[in-house]
């Protein structure tokens, strides 16, 4: 499907400014794109355009001050007219999702690109009322999107995913393209097993919550912003690299796999995490705690490197 060269996308209309789409904005002003924030949510302009201010002042930090053109829109079709790009970040409703996205693929030139925020969603069942279902792609990003560089792609056809790939690589992002559907994508899904095994460390009493926590952020969790689980096994293979690893190591991972739990979160359980966070957070409100979050991020993006460079 022909469309826009990368470098020729210069209008980008975001469908959802809150929390998500307000980040995705941030990033694509700094770019200097010019933006079409669309909600139907009255006076959102006031909450978006500090959400949005705010980023945009991180993303300087990193040195990007792009000045691109921020408008507001109340209505889809008015934000839509003569863009270049859509990045759709509505609720995680799977109706609301395939209404709208039917509704802006009606709406569109078929050469434009439609990208879905979904963080679990099918993207099979999210175009099923689309005209031109081929130029809908899911491109997931990782909360807050203008620091995370991870975009998880699942698109039709090979050539939409190499499109949105070059679009997303051109801001900076790393795309990663998933060979088929699958939910949770690849991000989540490895997400969502780690913390299971959190929740059943509380449950099964084995730790604090904090020093759970702490156990990730000061041992494996610093090796992983600068290689993933295979890569690192690789390494931690010796000179006979992963191969040796998986014959002489892999069975000692499979005994721990079989020993993982399968909590439920019952309200003892809930309970026990809410408390232990509330130690954790030692008082701090949400936004310092995000604040610190971010300002972490940004830390670590200034410093950081990929060990296995583009192929990690």
């Amino acid at each position: 499907m022909a469309g826009l060269e990368t470098d020729e996308i210069g209008r980008v209309t975001v469908l959802g400014c809150g929390t998500l789409g307000a980040s995705w904005a941030a990033l694509f002003l700094a770019h200097g794109l010019d933006v079409a924030a669309c909600d139907p949510a009255p006076g959102f302009e006031a909450s978006a355009g500090r959400a949005i201010e705010a980023a945009r002042a991180q993303l300087a930090e990193l040195g990007l001050r792009g000045q691109g053109a921020l408008q507001f829109y109340g209505r889809p079709e008015d934000a839509l007219a003569g863009t270049d790009y859509v990045q759709e970040n509505a609720p995680e409703n799977e109706a609301v999702k395939r209404t709208l996205l039917a509704e802006v693929d009606r709406l569109l030139p078929p050469s434009i690109l439609v990208a879905s925020s979904t963080s679990a969603m099918l993207r099979s069942a999210l175009v099923a009322d689309c005209v031109r279902p081929e130029r809908i792609l899911v491109a997931h990003p990782f909360h807050p999107p203008h620091l995370v560089p991870l975009v998880e792609i699942v698109a039709g056809t090979p050539a939409v995913a190499a499109r949105a790939a070059a679009f997303y690589a051109r801001l900076g992002r790393r795309p990663v393209i998933l060979d088929r559907e699958m939910p949770g994508h690849i991000a989540n899904r490895l997400a969502s097993a780690l913390y299971r095994e959190a929740v059943n460390l509380v449950a099964e009493g084995v730790a604090s919550v904090a020093d759970i926590d702490a156990a990730l952020c000061n041992g494996p969790g610093l090796r992983w912003a600068a290689m993933g689980p295979h890569m690192t096994y690789h390494l931690g293979g010796g000179a006979g690299g992963i191969r040796h690893y998986l014959d002489h190591l892999g069975p000692s991972q499979e005994r721990r796999w079989a020993s993982l739990g399968t909590p439920s979160l019952t309200e003892a359980v809930k309970n026990r995490i809410v408390d232990g966070i509330e130690t954790e957070a030692a008082g701090r409100s949400l936004e310092a705690l995000a604040e610190r979050r971010d300002r972490s991020l940004i830390e670590i993006l200034k410093a950081r490197i990929e060990v296995a460079g583009e192929g990690s």
